[in-house]
């Protein structure tokens, strides 16, 4: 009984313990809780200055009445710092009031940069994050100090100094300075190249865009490193090796390592080349019922037996896919399938034509683009909005997008769509400079404009970033003025159709007589394959003639009497037998002018200004592999014009020439040409063809004769030709010794040609109307200037007629086509 009691009392006990254990609990627990989110019924700015409370308890977000945790606490200093108005708050509760203390950011009064002079103020302000009126924040003047840091590392100078500080203005506004030490050019000291045995280090230099440090690196502006200039070169080399056989090519490494002492770069780029090979068997096979593959054989650009080439597998897929879907098989995909014969070295190519996914492209979204509109983007590519998904058809407005020169980049990727069978096709670019003023000279010794010669001109390759195309220029020489204007709409009325004008005005007081020239042309041009093109275009000019003394028509005319020269022409012109009754102001007899020694020229340059009216076409046909430095590869193009709707003149001219390029040693860079071309003019009405509608030819098909210096002539003038022919073969290579970053190369070169026929052969003192043979061999020397490309040629004519007008050097311009 006694022991059921103890036991009764000892419950007792524990149960009171737990009730008060728990009670207790309860109201620590409650009391926490209550710290944690207490009432607040006041909100108490301190430290503002500027910002008015209440905008700061509006950032806030937390009202009078409402109950506030600690975590709610953090959160509105969160939102106040987020504002960049604040340099530091804190908030504290007393009671029911919060208080919140705020440091406020100082104003930028002004932002300035010292010591720069080869990044201009404008182009570092808009680099920079901080601006004026902004709130100061430390942070963003660090990152402010890296994006001038990399300006100056993108014009080569990497040991550029960027430091800022404060200036304090009052009224909590401060001066934001950067201090720069613009420091040196960072040169790159060498390229080289490890584990190449194809092609030399001097090749592979010419592959990339890199380029070492030399003496026209100030003006070239090539020897700048820059980390993704060096990945472009890397993809560069992979191209280069690809399209040469070398299919299992790839880089093991690129590095640059920069030399502080010398400030200089010292680039380095492991290559593993493989083994080179051939096409082996090429065969076509479909899944796609309805495809006849015989007939797609004829778009293949690979043939067994030659060198592989992956440009020519993908223009093989660009042909076949086009194909097939211009046939109606839109969704039909086609795969190329490698199979490599290691111990033939070939790789045998089977393109497999299956039916893709149905996927349809549901937008094509373009990003980066600030100033090219979207729409010169989207019309390179040959899919729209709605139309079968085809990724050749993608990667292949891709290159066109790259080949405009609009942009420094071009990536296309793709998202899927609203439905599982769209996608979204993403264009991301970063656009670079169009915009070119160019200023060249040189010296020519051929042509209207013999001698010293200067041209300005500003080009703008993406005028208004509609992608048009206009340049302005003026061109002067000792005795010449010509000015140009020429503008061209690559998709004109929304078409591949290239139309444009060009406006000219050149004038020459050079050689036997003065020419004065004014005209233009409309035209427009429409590419019918990829290699061939086809242009028409309406011609109109006035041409006007005088001697080389400044006589001028009008004074021919008769519309100055009285002065030294005036004579009355209306019965005769360029005879020297005075005319009756005629005296200049000094009571001497007055003659009509002689131009020249030639009655057939004296009479044409009498009958001017002479109105030309014509419509001419013509056709290319280019399959280069670089337009400005072909190595491989042709280009034709032969035209007709038609004289003779209005204007003096009735004839028909037909012209044609032709280049072939070979790389004849790829170790050397030694590059064979064969070029020719021919040409006839022929009147189309009773009159006559015009003196000055025939072909002056001279050094332009045969080095080593002047300009007009070969054909018919009459008393030693030049009366032009209506037939040439000419033909030419030469081989160009690297100067040794030189480095090939100076861009000089020698030439080796033979022509042949002749110039003949004429209406006046007739006449008294014509002679060299037969078609002989002019021929010379010569050496030259070529310069890709920053000036543009010069030429100097020495050549020796071993073929002439004795009265042929010979001049064995010659400068001028390298372009021969």
């Amino acid at each position: 009984m006694a022991r059921t009691k103890i036991l009764r009392a000892a419950s007792a006990i524990a149960l009171s313990s737990t009730v008060l254990a728990a009670t207790t609990l309860g109201a620590q627990l409650s009391a926490v809780s209550i710290a944690q989110a207490a009432v607040v019924n006041r909100i108490e700015v301190r430290g503002n200055q500027r910002v008015e409370a209440d905008t700061v308890r509006g950032f806030m977000q937390i009202t009078p009445g409402q109950n506030v945790s600690e975590a709610d606490q953090d959160a509105a200093v969160r939102r106040l710092f987020s504002t960049g108005l604040f340099s530091d708050v804190r908030i504290s509760q007393s009671g029911g009031t919060l208080i919140v203390q705020v440091d406020e950011n100082q104003i930028v009064n002004q932002v300035l940069f010292q010591g720069n002079s080869k990044i201009k103020d404008e182009q570092l302000i808009a680099g920079v994050q901080t601006a004026p009126r902004g709130a100061y924040s430390s942070a963003t003047t660090e990152a402010d100090v890296q994006a001038i840091r990399d300006a100056y590392t993108a014009i080569g100078r990497s040991d550029a100094v960027v430091s800022v500080s404060t200036q304090t203005v009052g009224e909590n506004r401060v001066n934001v300075i950067f201090n720069i030490q613009e420091g040196d050019r960072t040169k790159i000291a060498s390229i080289s190249f490890v584990g190449n045995s194809a092609f030399s280090d001097a090749r592979l230099k010419q592959v990339i865009a890199l380029r070492e440090s030399g003496l026209l690196s100030f003006i070239q502006r090539n020897d700048i490193y820059a980390e993704d200039r060096l990945r472009t070169d890397e993809e560069s080399l992979r191209r280069f090796y690809y399209n040469r056989g070398f299919a299992d090519f790839r880089i093991v490494s690129s590095v640059a390592e920069l030399d502080p002492a010398q400030n200089a770069y010292f680039v380095t780029v492991t290559v593993d080349e493989g083994e080179r090979y051939t096409f082996g068997q090429v065969a076509i096979d479909s899944s796609v019922p309805g495809i006849d593959t015989d007939s797609l054989y004829s778009e293949l650009e690979t043939q067994p037996g030659e060198v592989y080439s992956a440009k020519k597998v993908e223009d093989t897929l660009v042909n076949l896919t086009n194909r097939v879907a211009n046939a109606g098989f839109a969704f039909a995909q086609v795969t190329p399938r490698g199979d490599r014969d290691f111990t033939n070295r070939t790789i045998a190519i089977d393109y497999v034509i299956d039916q893709g996914p149905r996927a349809y492209v549901e937008r094509i979204e373009i990003r980066g683009n600030t100033k090219t509109r979207d729409y010169v983007i989207r019309r390179e590519f040959d899919v729209s909005e709605g139309d079968a998904f085809n990724q050749v058809l993608v990667q292949r407005a891709k290159q066109r997008l790259e080949d405009l020169q609009f942009f420094e980049t071009v990536s296309i990727s793709t998202a899927p769509g609203a439905e599982p069978d769209r996608v979204i096709v993403i264009v991301d670019v970063v656009e670079k400079a169009t915009g070119e003023l160019s200023v060249g000279g040189g010296y020519t010794t051929g042509g209207e404009s013999e001698g010293p010669v200067a041209e300005i001109g500003v080009t703008e390759r993406n005028f208004l970033g509609r992608g048009q195309f206009i340049k302005v220029s003026a061109g002067f020489g000792q005795d010449t003025r010509n000015y140009t204007l020429s503008f061209t709409e690559p998709y004109f009325l929304g078409r591949r159709l290239a139309a444009g004008f060009d406006v000219y005005h050149a004038t020459s007081t050079s050689g036997d007589y003065d020419t004065e020239r004014t005209g233009g042309d409309v035209r427009i041009a429409a590419p019918i394959t990829e290699n061939l093109t086809a242009q028409i275009a309406y011609n109109y000019k006035e041409e006007k003639f005088g001697d080389d003394n400044g006589f001028r028509i009008t004074d021919i005319n008769g519309v100055n009497p009285g002065q030294d020269n005036y004579v009355d022409t209306s019965s005769t012109c360029g005879d020297p037998n005075p005319i009756g009754n005629q005296f200049d102001r000094n009571g001497n007899p007055a003659v009509a002018p002689l131009y020249t020694n030639s009655p057939i020229i004296n009479e044409a340059i009498c009958d001017s200004p002479y109105l030309t009216s014509s419509v001419s076409y013509s056709l290319t046909y280019s399959t280069l592999d670089n337009a400005r430095d072909p190595r491989q590869g042709f280009f034709l193009q032969a035209g007709q014009e038609f004289a003779g709707l209005g204007g003096d003149a009735n004839f028909i001219k037909t012209t044609a020439k032709g280049n072939y390029f070979h790389l004849l040693n790829e170790e050397f860079d030694v590059i064979g040409s064969l070029s020719g071309g021919g040409g006839n003019v022929s009147t189309l009405g009773g009159d006559g063809l015009r003196v000055f509608d025939n072909f002056f030819k001279g050094q332009d098909i045969v080095r080593g004769f002047e300009y007009k210096g070969i054909g018919p002539r009459q008393n030693g003038v030049s009366i032009g030709g209506t037939n040439f022919a000419n033909a030419s073969a030469e081989a160009t290579f690297p100067l040794p010794l030189i480095s090939r970053d100076l861009g000089f190369r020698g030439a080796v070169f033979a022509d042949a040609g002749s110039l003949w026929g004429s209406e006046f052969d007739n006449d008294p003192g014509v002679e060299g109307t037969d078609a002989a043979l002019r021929a010379s061999a010569g050496v030259g020397l070529i310069w890709a200037s920053p000036f543009g490309p010069l030429r100097v040629n020495y050549a020796h004519p071993f073929m002439k007629e004795d009265f042929d007008e010979t001049q064995e050097f010659s400068f001028g311009f390298s372009s021969r086509f």
